[in-house]
């Protein structure tokens, strides 16, 4: 039997340690703290080679920098010698590359072994996800059943989503009466919290699916609010009232009050879909909000545009007076976002000092306002932290998609994504501080590199 510490005994553990590598089930990486890359098995190789610039694998984070560019800092600020960094981190890739192609989602788990090694571990979860979506619909169609028929609003809407008629279930819930009759079923909702066209996709959805489900704010005929969700389904016999008459009832709307059931709801929320920091959406939310309103553009074309922010010179801020204070100027940022932009919007923490606000049904000329409005309002803020008041600007790059996605021209949410970021270099380049729009000169312009997160 040979010594523990034997030459051969530790060449037989090494081989051991590749065969398992090699034999797992799951992609796994060994790498030290700066990411470079000492062990990978042929999992792993193939999940991430699409994503490395270069075609080389030397280094997991820069493999992942542009999915994921916070890893790096995360694992520079895990306090302890060893445990889990994160678990289960959901990866968005080719998202919205083409309108009717679903996004490959990877699962990221990221171990510190020690003072000098990392360990992650990379499973490709996009079927599961996919079924975690339709679990949580069909459970919330059963909680709807089981639940008294005391907590419902149940409202009959024509083809075109106006209410039929009222019934006192609406008044129990919502207060609102007769002249409610004849209003789109967004009367139940907050001002800026639906588009007539999210009104009408609605419908459309649940045509398809059977139903279509949503949980938020709604609204209350005194202008009091409450979290409530709303299921959508097609009425099985309309034929039977008559579809030749627009007034007809073509489906029905369940509202619930369940007010009750929002702080468990949110931490769910907060836990998978919610930035760490600044409780902003986070890139799997902004992709798969992505996902849905391109699906939405491609049965009815409608405007899609998208911002993107990023703060100025941050660095300069981080290096000056520390990173709580950066921390406290991003925010800062996030709230001025969240109080800028419309319920409907998705404002999302692509990472670092990086934001993007999707604006679904919005042409160029009302997205630049919007952006606009956020930069003049930036400027003149000032963050109170430890090291003394922050002042600072944002510049931002805006985009549109126009017509319908994944037709000639149509490249998706990637392709907005470049053109809003290519943008965004324009408004560097004019000193920042500033807002400019993706025009045609700037597609393919070689002389317009890809930013640099730490030149600000």
């Amino acid at each position: 039997m040979l010594p523990d510490d034997s030459p051969e005994s530790l060449r037989a553990e090494h081989e051991a340690l590749i065969q398992f590598l090699y034999l797992a089930p799951v992609g796994l990486v060994q790498a030290d703290l700066d990411g470079e890359i000492a062990m990978i098995n042929p999992i792993s190789a193939q999940l991430l080679m699409p994503l490395s610039p270069d075609g080389c694998l030397t280094n997991l984070f820069g493999a992942l920098e542009g999915v994921a560019p916070d890893l790096r800092l995360q694992c520079a600020q895990y306090p302890r010698e060893q445990g889990m960094v994160f678990e289960g981190l959901h990866i968005h890739l080719r998202a919205g590359e083409h309108a009717r192609r679903a996004p490959q989602i990877l699962s990221l788990t990221l171990l510190k072994l020690d003072g000098a090694r990392i360990m992650a571990v990379i499973q490709d979860v996009t079927a599961e996800v996919r079924r975690e979506r339709q679990l949580r619909q069909s459970d919330a169609w059963l909680n709807a059943i089981l639940t008294r028929i005391s907590d419902y609003a149940l409202v009959s809407i024509d083809r075109d989503g106006r209410i039929v008629e009222w019934n006192e279930s609406i008044a129990r819930v919502t207060a609102f009466g007769e002249h409610v009759v004849g209003s789109p079923y967004s009367v139940f909702y907050p001002p800026g919290a639906m588009t007539p066209e999210h009104l009408l996709d609605r419908l459309r959805e649940s045509d398809r699916n059977g139903w279509s489900l949503d949980e938020g704010l709604r609204l209350r005929a005194d202008g009091s609010q409450f979290w409530g969700s709303a299921l959508i389904a097609p009425l099985p016999d309309r034929e039977a009232f008559g579809l030749d008459d627009p007034q007809a009832p073509a489906y029905a709307l369940i509202l619930r009050d369940i007010s009750d059931k929002r702080a468990a709801s949110e931490k769910r929320r907060q836990a998978a879909f919610c930035d760490h920091l600044t409780g902003l959406a986070n890139r799997r939310a902004f992709f798969e909000a992505a996902e849905l309103e391109l699906d939405r553009a491609a049965h009815t074309p409608r405007p899609l545009a998208l911002i993107l922010f990023d703060a100025d010179l941050f660095k300069n801020i981080n290096d000056r007076y520390g990173h709580p204070a950066g921390d406290r100027v991003l925010c800062d940022l996030a709230d001025t976002l969240r109080d800028t932009f419309r319920i409907v919007d998705t404002v999302a923490r692509l990472g670092g000092e990086e934001f993007a606000v999707l604006l679904p049904s919005t042409g160029e000329q009302e997205a630049l306002n919007g952006a606009e409005r956020l930069r003049a309002l930036v400027a003149t803020r000032l963050v109170a932290t430890d090291m003394g008041e922050i002042a600072y600007t944002v510049s931002a790059g805006v985009a549109v998609l126009e017509g319908v996605p994944g037709q000639p021209g149509q490249e998706g949410i990637d392709g907005l994504i470049k053109r809003a970021d290519q943008a965004l270099y324009l408004a560097k380049g004019r000193g920042r501080n500033c807002v400019a729009a993706w025009t045609s000169h700037l597609h393919d312009n070689e002389d317009i590199p890809k930013r640099s997160r730490n030149a600000g």
